[in-house]
């Protein structure tokens, strides 16, 4: 019986999937993969929907756009946006000072929304855990209160912000465990601690047979396993600094997704060519 501060639609996403604790069912297409501008997903019937709930929405006078996941990791609370434009950085801060600037892959909800209006989409953790679930609800409510975005640039110490540089898969002819030493690769059974840690070159993921690739993207689809990854001596090291993200220690999801991201921090000066620009926009 209360009015909301705002007006606010909701979309649910894969509610066949989630009642497995899934991302997707096997022959779904991700849900996050389907919106204006795949490519890989183009034509299909939820694409088709995703359109014209975009579509929908771009008439219904947009003030933010909010994509509220669970992941299966261990990672902290952090906002993802594909645009550096202050509006956006300060949506993302409402939730979390630790920012992820993500170009790719097309298709996602953030990337659909992000010329409509400031859009991110946040991280909430695993689900199943009431402080996961009231970060989000906070973050709801800050988004409902806020009346306008901050006209100021995002200050360099209110943000830990990081470019996602590369995307790391595993190849489908590729086996791979967790404490497994007959499979292709055996990575560490503690994996995902190394979350949003930045590690040095050298550091240790587990160890993998000879000749064994994994298949690491860059932003633009650029296979850049070898600048990323060495195996010497049957172990599978970084060969660069790099901060992951997504680690997570479900096959099924590393199959359906990918093993993790790999991360940079972003030089804040192109946070401050970023805000000259949208300035000059404006």
């Amino acid at each position: 019986g209360r009015a909301l501060p705002r007006a606010m639609s909701i979309l649910i996403g894969n509610v066949t999937a989630a009642r497995d604790g899934l991302r997707r069912l096997d022959g779904q297409p991700d849900y996050n993969r389907v919106w204006t501008g795949t490519e890989l997903h183009a034509g299909t019937p939820e694409h088709a929907t995703m359109c014209e709930v975009r579509d929908i929405m771009a008439g219904r006078g947009l003030f933010a756009s909010i994509d509220i996941h669970n992941n299966t990791g261990l990672n902290p609370h952090y906002g993802v946006v594909n645009r550096l434009d202050p509006a956006i950085l300060h949506l993302a801060l409402l939730f979390s000072r630790t920012v992820v600037w993500f170009r790719g892959p097309p298709g996602s909800q953030t990337a659909a929304f992000s010329p409509l209006c400031p859009s991110v989409a946040v991280e909430c953790g695993k689900p199943g855990n009431a402080a996961n679930e009231a970060q989000a609800a906070r973050f709801i409510e800050a988004c409902l209160h806020l009346a306008e975005f901050p006209t100021h640039p995002v200050r360099e110490h209110d943000i830990d912000l990081y470019h996602t540089v590369a995307t790391v898969k595993m190849p489908p002819d590729v086996s791979f465990g967790f404490g497994d030493p007959q499979a292709a690769v055996d990575f560490d059974p503690a994996l995902d601690h190394m979350n949003f840690r930045e590690l040095q070159a050298g550091a240790v993921f587990g160890r993998a047979q000879a000749q064994t690739r994994l298949d690491v993207r860059d932003e633009g689809g650029r296979d850049v396993s070898a600048t990323f990854f060495e195996i010497v001596d049957g172990v599978l090291r970084l060969r660069r600094p790099s901060m992951p993200a997504m680690l997570t220690l479900d096959a099924r999801v590393v199959r359906q997704d990918c093993l993790c991201y790999l991360m940079e921090r972003v030089p804040f000066d192109l946070v401050r060519a970023a805000a000259a620009q949208a300035i000059l926009a404006g």
